[in-house]
């Protein structure tokens, strides 16, 4: 029997940070009420001519390289993000172009800050089954660009950036499980509504939050996503090596710990750095983790997601 397994990681964040100063400096906000209320400090900004498509890129040629593998081995291609290039074709198809895999199959993922570790789930189950043998599962986003920087209570909160990871076949367990939730009578609380119809933007193109609403899903929702899929794979919470959350604020970072049950000390958190990027957020930060040699081979994880939907999911896995 197939398992599947992570072989893989890689990041890229885009050149630019905006720091909390710099917004100081254009809105009514300042560096101690942003850090005080969400842990961030800076954020990265993409360049007007970087597209979705061009961090996943660069993304996808870092986990391929750190898995020792060449686009040429690629047979599936799985982007989450909401903020595609285009209508379509997916972001997935330009990046199959950009990276010349050939016919290899793609296709893009939409659950918002949830989209990873939906993707992540896809791919597992397709490697596991045999159907495809190399999985290149992306987050990426230019957030940036559904934000109204005149709104101190959201443009603070996010950043760009894009996380990729290789998942390969192997012999023994590399995903452990997996949980997946979604509740659409709550997708008010954080919605993006614009859309185009006939020519013109319909709806609001910003992003629109309830900041204590979302909160309150965000804990309730992964917590029981992680209870239950910690019982299912007969996991305790003290046999995780790592905890690596969406990564959206300190806050509810450290709520959803405590709530679970997992020490702060081991929790991989990079917000302070990148803001909230998304569906790039978990890839970003388990990439960060890898390189800096926090996470290793045989370690146990649990990664979370929670974003718009509203949608919420887990995936628990050895390295």
């Amino acid at each position: 029997m197939s398992y599947a397994r992570i072989r893989g990681t890689g990041s890229y964040l885009p050149e630019r940070v905006v720091t909390n100063s710099e917004l100081e400096s254009r809105i009514d906000t300042s560096d101690e009420w942003i850090v005080s209320r969400t842990g961030i400090e800076a954020r990265h900004v993409a360049a007007d001519d970087e597209l979705t498509s061009d961090l996943a890129l660069a993304a996808a040629r870092n986990a391929l390289d750190a898995a020792g593998l060449v686009p040429g081995d690629v047979d599936l291609i799985i982007v989450a993000t909401t903020t595609p290039d285009m209508i379509f074709p997916s972001t997935a198809c330009i990046l199959q172009d950009k990276l010349g895999v050939g016919a290899a199959a793609a296709f893009d993922v939409q659950a918002v800050c949830t989209g990873f570790i939906y993707a992540l789930t896809i791919a597992e189950r397709m490697v596991a089954t045999g159907s495809h043998r190399c999985a290149l599962v992306v987050g990426a986003e230019v957030f940036s660009r559904l934000l109204d920087w005149n709104d101190r209570r959201t443009c603070v909160l996010f950043g760009d950036g894009a996380g990729a990871v290789v998942v390969t076949p192997d012999a023994e367990h590399g995903v452990l499980g997996t949980h997946l939730g979604a509740d659409g009578s709550l997708g008010h609380i954080l919605r993006v509504t614009g859309g185009i119809s006939e020519g013109q933007v319909r709806g609001n193109p910003f992003l629109e939050m309830d900041g204590q609403a979302v909160f309150r899903l965000a804990v309730r929702a992964l917590g029981e996503s992680a209870q239950k899929l910690l019982a299912e794979s007969g996991v305790g919470a003290e046999d995780l090596d790592w905890f690596i959350p969406h990564q959206a604020n300190m806050r509810i970072i450290n709520a959803l710990a405590d709530k679970v049950g997992i020490a702060r000390e081991r929790v991989v958190t990079t917000v302070a750095r990148h803001g909230n990027t998304s569906a790039a957020s978990v890839p970003l930060a388990l990439d960060t983790a890898v390189r800096d040699a926090r996470v290793s081979a045989g370690q146990t994880l649990l990664l979370q997601g929670v974003g718009g939907g509203m949608t919420w999911g887990s995936v628990l896995l050895r390295y």
